[in-house]
């Protein structure tokens, strides 16, 4: 253990977990996270090349596994720290320059002037390029870019330390791992009517431009998308596909393909000949699943059947290899939140050049964050959304679900996310139950749990491994730093006052697996007990969140599995709310909950609010379950698709809201919120008050389009 002192410590606890890895364990790292980036393989190891390709030795995770059932007892001679020497850090300096992340710099330098503060911004843009152009081994999928004083920029482990040293550097925060919760698609036979009322008012948003950030593949060919009065055409506009190699990227931002307007209409033409291959395999996309979740959600906004069958489409692919089959590929991709904030100025640079108002739908999410929108993604799109013509609709997220509904269902575990109380005085205690899986199988992702609580108290945490008697003890202002208990898993845990995003006290725990090439091992199974105790208390709240991992089987061995699993609160530490997705949470952002028609209900797994500062999302809800749409990439005669959660929902909204701008271009985010809440009906038995899981209420889109359409109107009184 170390207390901080005379350092100013403008890392964010996870960058710094990060930071004192050594550069093998980061390459192996980021084989199981979507934010760490590794273009080199670690260096010559005792292990095969196909172990070193993998990151895994089956035969000493299957010893691992068993090691974790004994459920070992820790001591004090068994934890040792993680770090390196200063001696290895130079000995490794070099290979750590091979591995990067992705991070939001907020530039704050003291006491500046307007022309201080935009050249400290520019400074800070200058070097961050410097040392991606430097650092580029290989053809690294990174960029510098800004908004206002807040920097994104993908840099080298290595470089964090200097960035931590700069002056004119407030905070440093790691991007988020993006959440999928793709559902699972089930046959139709055709789309969801999704046509709103009569055109006169709105022409079917045939003045908009919809934007779409999602995964999975854009099929532009789809008959869903195809011009009606222009043969061989479509009306996806542009297609930046961030993880293609096909052909040129943006200008921007120097990484993946970018699919012009001219490319895509030339391939449908040339399909259109005889023989003429496919117009999806003449213009290919890193991602072309069939059912393609972009695809289906792109349908549902703007497609010829959906709400806005007249507006131009475009659409970012983000790159997140999910098929066990891609898992090697990992290593070289991101698909973290920096990747919305390039997406999103892509799209607004689209719309502006077409001088058309624009309606994002983001079907992502994140879980890690205070909730509050003060993350660095949150707080990005906040200022994006300062100029009229523009709004961003999100799905709350499918963490709506505590118990389980019927045998074998294991929907509850996405749910079990949050957890809260109030300490009442000092001295007093609140215990947590944080489970991590076993029982023949073995989580090697990392797992991370953050607890937010006021400026005005002090907490103690400690933290009990399972099977332990020995508890890990930190007090405001200590930290344990990668410190590996005896089966290998390594613990860290920051207890920190008052953080640079919102002023408030935070508590971050680790739990990441071992990371050694050629021997990597799961992190110990059972229940973490995490005792929270207060040292000094006059408001005694706090909020916690699980940081989410969307499951993935990564191998198999005598029926003893490796996954990337989700941990989970226990039964009675579970609090049913404040489960919205972070990336949902700020303030001009539109969060969508998932309406069941069918039922008259929100739908159970919808996540639900207010946030973690009391603010009243989700806004509104929307149909989201069964909803039928197009099928990407399909390989039969089926064109339909149906597919249920929030994902379904938003780009409904997003659409309505399409029609909204194109009622009246000079709307801006607030005051389309303000009409969607003005005009909601209540469900069943609720009033208008809003409600945690419904926000306002279920949507009445030709009452917020007659809104838009009149509530500008004054009469003068005489």
């Amino acid at each position: 253990m170390s207390k901080i002192s005379g350092t100013v410590r403008r890392l964010h606890p996870k960058l710094r977990v990060v930071r004192n890895g050594s550069a093998d364990v980061n390459s192996c790292r980021a084989e199981i996270s979507t934010t760490v980036y590794a273009a080199t393989a670690p260096g010559p190891t005792d292990t095969s090349r196909e172990e070193i390709s993998t990151g895994l030795d089956m035969a000493a995770a299957q010893r691992s596994i068993r090691t974790l059932e004994t459920n070992t007892e820790i001591d004090s001679s068994q934890i040792t720290g993680g770090g390196l020497s200063k001696r290895a850090k130079l000995k490794d300096q070099k290979a750590a320059d091979s591995v990067f992340v992705n991070v939001c710099i907020e530039v704050n330098p003291s006491g500046a002037n307007d022309f201080e503060a935009l050249q400290a911004v520019e400074d800070i843009i200058a070097i961050c390029e410097a040392k991606l152009a430097e650092s580029a081994v290989v053809d690294i999928p990174g960029a510098v870019i800004c908004r206002q004083n807040l920097v994104t920029a993908t840099v080298p482990i290595s470089f964090l330390s200097e960035l931590e040293e700069n002056e004119n550097v407030a905070f440093v925060q790691p991007a988020e791992a993006l959440k999928l919760d793709v559902p699972v698609g089930r046959k139709a036979k055709r789309p969801t009517r999704r046509r709103v009322g009569r055109s006169k008012s709105h022409n079917n948003g045939k003045d908009i431009l919809i934007g779409i950030i999602d995964v999975g593949g854009f099929d532009f060919a789809h008959p869903d998308f195809l011009n009606r009065d222009k043969i061989n055409t479509t009306r996806f506009v542009a297609i930046w596909d961030q993880g293609g190699d096909f052909r040129a990227p943006p200008e921007k931002f120097g990484y993946g393909s970018e699919f012009t307007h001219d490319k895509l209409n030339a391939a449908l033409k040339a399909q259109a000949e005889p023989g003429g291959l496919p117009a999806t395999m003449l213009e290919r996309q890193s991602q072309m699943r069939e059912g393609s979740h972009g695809t289906h959600v792109a349908s549902i906004a703007a497609g010829n059947k959906g709400v806005c069958p007249m507006a131009e489409i475009a659409a970012v692919l983000i790159d997140v290899p999910t098929p066990l089959d891609e898992r090697e590929r990992r290593k070289f991709t991101f698909s973290d939140s920096s990747r919305i904030t390039h997406a999103i100025e892509y799209l607004l640079a689209i719309a502006a050049d077409r001088k058309k108002p624009i309606s994002i739908n983001i079907s992502l999410g994140t879980n890690g964050g205070a909730h509050d929108g003060s993350s660095a993604v949150a707080r990005w799109m906040d200022m994006a959304l300062s100029t009229s013509g523009r709004s961003i609709c999100l799905a709350a997220g499918n963490a709506g679900q505590e118990k389980a509904r019927r045998e074998g269902d294991l929907g509850w575990i996405m749910g079990r996310i949050h957890s809260s109380g109030k300490i009442a005085a000092r001295e007093l205690s609140h215990e947590l139950g944080w489970v991590v899986i076993g029982n023949g199988r073995a989580d090697i992702s990392e797992n991370e749990l953050e607890i937010w609580y006021s400026a005005q108290d002090r907490f103690r945490v400690e933290l009990l491994p399972p099977g332990s008697s020995r508890w890990l003890k930190v007090s405001p202002q200590e930290f344990i730093e990668n410190k590996r208990l005896s089966d290998g898993t390594t613990v860290s845990i920051y207890n920190e006052l008052y953080s640079p995003a919102n002023g408030i006290n935070s508590i971050s725990i680790y739990l990441s697996p071992n990371l050694e090439p050629g021997n990597i091992r799961g992190i110990r199974a059972g229940v973490w007990r995490v005792r929270l105790i207060g040292e000094e208390i006059r408001n005694g709240e706090f909020h916690c969140w699980i940081e989410r991992d969307d499951p993935e089987e990564i191998g198999q061995i005598d029926g003893e599995r490796l996954f990337r699993f989700p941990s989970f609160f226990s039964e009675q530490s579970n609090v049913d709310s404040h489960s919205i997705s972070s990336l949902a949470c700020g303030d001009a952002t539109i969060s969508v909950a998932n309406y069941n028609e069918g039922s008259n209900k929100i739908n159970i797994t919808s996540s639900q609010g207010p946030t973690r500062d009391g603010r009243l999302k989700p806004d509104i809800a929307a149909t989201g379950t069964d909803i039928v749409a197009a099928k990407g990439f399909s390989t039969d005669t089926e064109k339909w698709i149906s597919m249920s959660g929030t994902s379904m929902a938003s780009p409904y909204v997003a659409g309505v809201i399409g029609l909204l701008l194109n009622t009246d271009k000079n709307l801006n985010a607030a005051q389309c919120l303000g009409i969607l809440q003005r005009t909601a009906k209540p469900l069943p038995g609720k009033t208008f008050e809003w409600s945690n899981d419904a926000g306002f209420g279920r949507i009445s889109s030709e009452d917020a389009i007659r809104e838009a359409a009149t509530f500008l109107q004054r009469t003068e009184l005489s």
